[in-house]
């Protein structure tokens, strides 16, 4: 007499062949929908913007008809980790399959000599970002001048980012975007266009800015003013450890009506690196809408920003740190110092150059 199967083991049965056949079926769904969308050998540009990652782009690979699921292209990423992608143009076609894709962008195998990268520092100001930019692209320096004068361009920009506002256009400013342009490394054309560049820079910003929009509207300052005075920032607490604390001495002086006195305003007022040489007494005395030593700048902030600043000083300007100090200096160990005195400040200037610990530009 045959026996008969118990119901639990019926049941695993069931369950494994019904497993067996949905990962059958899911393995040639998989294969299928990661293969090439079509025969189609015509080369589609396919653009990637800095910063951009394998599972960014997806959209637009599906937008561009390079993939036939955005599921299983990011179950694909998702199974392989590739690494190594790249901004810049890539040529691309509906005959590759996601493996092909994503080898091409992993190497980079499409992109050329037209591309180059290009370091803007923290703290450069905007007469470096117009050499660094000349000195490795065909743009030259009056293409880039004129781009940064031109009224219908600003306008377009004003529209497109939240933080761009009338300020810039100011005419006492010496350059429009000073300060908006994010200091980072870009991966630009070097027979691109400039506004190419400036999009790529101000698409960064906005990115950096994004997480601090919410205190930037509740603040008692414009976005221009907290910009403006990051820049300063930037300059003047680069070798601190307390820009937060560096902040705080700023506000106290423009609540109190006394001028920032800030010796970078007064160089980048007389166009002038820090580096490149003393002011002459003409040029400290100079009243111009930069100059924070001029009495004439009392209680006011810069026409416009100095530098392009990194995202601490410009959370330090968002958050000043509450005290009642009016000055400060910094050690070569970036240790700060904060006084309340103008002899305070005098004495430890002295005591620190006798002891060696005297920070020099």
């Amino acid at each position: 007499m045959k026996r008969k199967l118990k119901k639990g083991p019926k049941l695993f049965l069931r369950f494994f062949l019904i497993l067996v056949l949905f990962v059958s079926i899911f393995f040639i769904m998989y294969i299928n929908k990661t293969s090439k969308v079509s025969n189609d050998k015509t080369i589609i540009n396919f653009e990637v913007s800095n910063g951009s990652t394998f599972s960014s782009i997806t959209d637009n690979l599906y937008k561009n008809n390079l993939i036939k699921s955005t599921f299983f292209y990011k179950l694909y990423i998702r199974l392989n980790d590739p690494k190594g992608l790249q901004a810049g143009t890539y040529s691309l076609s509906k005959n590759m399959s996601v493996k092909d894709l994503v080898k091409e962008l992993s190497y980079g195998t499409n992109l050329s000599n037209e591309y180059t990268n290009i370091t803007f520092k923290e703290g450069i100001n905007m007469r470096k970002v117009i050499e660094l930019i000349a000195t490795n692209t065909s743009i030259n320096k009056e293409t880039i001048i004129s781009t940064l004068s031109d009224d219908n361009y600003l306008n377009e920009l004003i529209t497109k980012y939240w933080f761009l506002t009338d300020d810039i256009k100011n005419t006492k400013i010496y350059y429009s975007l000073e300060g908006y342009l994010y200091p980072d490394t870009y991966q630009v054309r070097k027979n691109g266009n400039i506004k190419e560049i400036f999009k790529a820079m101000l698409d960064n910003m906005e990115k950096k800015l994004e997480p601090y929009k919410l205190n930037i509207n509740n603040s008692s300052k414009s976005i221009h003013e907290i910009i403006t005075l990051a820049s300063v920032i930037e300059l003047e607490a680069s070798n601190s450890n307390d820009r937060n604390g560096v902040a705080g001495v700023f506000y106290n002086r423009l609540e109190a009506g006394w001028s920032l006195g800030s010796d970078v305003t007064t160089y980048y007022g007389a166009k002038i690196d820090v580096s490149q040489r003393d002011l002459y007494q003409s040029e400290i005395d100079d009243y111009n809408s930069y100059n924070t030593r001029n009495s004439k700048m009392a209680g006011k902030l810069p026409v416009g920003p100095i530098c392009n600043a990194s995202i601490e000083s410009i959370e330090a300007s968002l958050n000043p740190t509450s005290h009642n100090y009016y000055y400060f200096v910094a050690d070569v160990n970036k240790k700060t110092y904060f006084f309340k005195t103008y002899n305070e400040h005098v004495k430890k200037i002295a005591e620190l150059k006798s002891s060696g610990l005297w920070y020099e530009y």
